[in-house]
């Protein structure tokens, strides 16, 4: 494959305030303020007025893709910031009737298929869980940690050498950063 020049920009939105260091990129909000650190040297980030503008020049398929992640990851941290991240989780308990509860950075899980010890999971920094009766919700403004969040809190209920057809009980993510799943 033939190398190509690629020049890419981001938009920034409203209210959103984005400091490009050599190694870091630091985005500021009205929720909050993230940073995180990329380094290709490939990669050339600068930023103009309220673009954001990525080159690279004589990319391979290789810096082609570390350009699109790095961009994708930037605009996770405008929405982050302008909007945040929410992921909803389902409880749904069939043969036994489970309970779910917030405990300080903890969720713990009583009575899952009828164990007498409870399951627990600690919650990330930065993500804030809510439980509404069989609805939980977990909110961040880095996507990252609000899925990873929601993650642990499903994986507390999987189930082991059991029909998933038949044993339905369980934590189950519903919806993904605004997505139905």
């Amino acid at each position: 494959m033939a190398k190509q020049n690629l020049k890419d920009e981001i938009n920034i939105a409203e209210g959103v305030e984005v400091t490009i260091e050599p190694t870091a990129i630091k985005v500021k909000g009205p929720n909050g303020e993230l940073e995180r650190r990329f380094y290709s040297p490939a990669i050339k980030i600068s930023k103009k007025e309220n673009t954001i503008i990525f080159e690279v020049k004589n990319a391979a398929k290789r810096e082609k893709m570390m350009m699109k992640t790095t961009e994708a990851h930037i605009k996770n941290m405008i929405k982050g910031v302008t909007e945040g991240f929410e992921y909803t989780l389902k409880v749904c308990s069939g043969h036994f009737p489970m309970t779910v509860a917030l405990e300080g950075r903890e969720v713990i899980v009583k009575n899952f298929l009828g164990e007498s010890i409870p399951r627990k999971s600690k919650i990330p920094e930065g993500a804030d869980v809510q439980i509404n009766g069989n609805d939980i919700t977990v909110k961040s403004i880095n996507k990252e940690t609000a899925g990873q969040a929601a993650a642990k809190i499903e994986a507390i209920t999987r189930m082991t050498n059991k029909d998933r057809r038949r044993f339905q009980d369980g934590i189950f993510i519903t919806e993904k950063a605004g997505k139905k799943i």
